[in-house]
């Protein structure tokens, strides 16, 4: 065989793989990413209930802290947008793991593995000390046969293909996560979760130049990174489309949505899933606990930003308005 031909089947094979990587994903149609759904101080309750009851797939974010009881000095992991707990908060085990057992357990009854992972929940870490982290891996194991995995090789350049269940973890881009969820796993054992890549910005003089260099980057120089065994999704703000984010959005112009399919198009070539954070659009008088961080201002000017990241394929769109995306997703379908 020739070299030519042995590069084409190389590359032949490098494609398959990352195709099985991004088709996993709801067959490579977006989902909806239900922002922060968890509970602020006692208040906003019903919102794990919410997201659940819009159908699947759909993309649960839970902020996870560390409590340690001052009595027992047992640590727990809690749901928490804070660092600093109180120990009032719900642990992740209660508040998502037992909250979506009927809902995981009729699926794995079903076996309708075609359509899996139903459930794709997102792990945001308000610090990355090691008693957290280890506490995290250690309930993932109790909950494994519900996760989908993938073996761990001896060269994390691999990526081996996903065995399907019914729920996905995912995380972010620390390298403190990586050391305990990939580094410190021996080859031949299961991941049970899969974290997103670093995003690369050169040092910049000021947050205004850095706000700058963000939406005019070429994509290439903000993901410099091919993805890992353990490195399989990116993660962005709107920052990386529109300078200044939601708070300076304006009119949404041709630029912008060649910029944003410009990023979807260079994350999947290189076979990493992407998604946004958070594309929000209300009054004031219509604020939920959501803040204005994540604001577009009104509902006219998220919707626009909705449709553009649904034509332009992100795989996770993220928004505090989940019934609104929601629907406005199956309008569009």
């Amino acid at each position: 065989m020739r070299s030519g031909q042995v590069a084409l089947l190389l590359f032949s094979a490098v494609v398959s793989v990352f195709g099985q990587q991004l088709d996993f994903l709801n067959h490579g149609k977006p989902v909806l990413d239900a922002h922060n759904c968890y509970p602020y101080k006692g208040q906003w309750n019903d919102r794990i209930e919410r997201a659940l009851s819009l159908g699947r797939p759909i993309g649960i974010e839970q902020d996870l802290a560390w409590y340690v009881d001052p009595v027992t000095h047992q640590g727990r992991v809690v749901v928490s947008h804070s660092m600093k707990t109180t120990g009032a908060e719900p642990t992740l085990r209660q508040h998502f793991f037992e909250r979506v057992r009927p809902q995981i357990e009729a699926a794995l009854k079903e076996n309708q593995r075609s359509t899996w992972p139903l459930i794709i929940v997102h792990f945001d870490f308000k610090d990355n000390q090691e008693p957290l982290l280890r506490a995290v891996w250690d309930l993932l194991g109790e909950y494994e046969p519900w996760m989908t995995t993938a073996v761990k090789g001896t060269d994390s350049s691999k990526l081996a293909p996903f065995d399907p269940k019914p729920l996905l973890v995912m995380t972010e881009d620390s390298d403190e996560q990586e050391k305990v969820f990939f580094t410190d796993v021996k080859p031949g054992q299961k991941l049970r979760l899969f974290g997103s890549a670093h995003t690369s910005l050169p040092k910049a003089a000021n947050a205004q130049e850095r706000m700058h260099l963000a939406a005019t980057l070429p994509p290439a120089k903000l993901l410099a990174e091919q993805p890992s065994n353990y490195r399989r999704w990116w993660n962005n703000s709107w920052y990386e489309v529109e300078e200044g984010g939601q708070p300076r959005a304006g009119d949404w112009t041709p630029e912008e949505n060649a910029r944003l399919k410009s990023l979807v198009d260079y994350a999947h070539s290189l076979g990493f899933w992407i998604r946004f954070y958070t594309l929000d659009g209300f009054n004031k008088e219509d604020d939920k606990g959501w803040g204005n961080s994540y604001n577009f201002g009104s509902e006219e000017a998220v919707r626009l930003r909705w449709k553009a990241a649904i034509e332009a394929g992100v795989d996770l769109i993220a928004s505090d308005q989940y019934e609104d995306l929601n629907a406005f997703m199956n309008f569009l379908r």
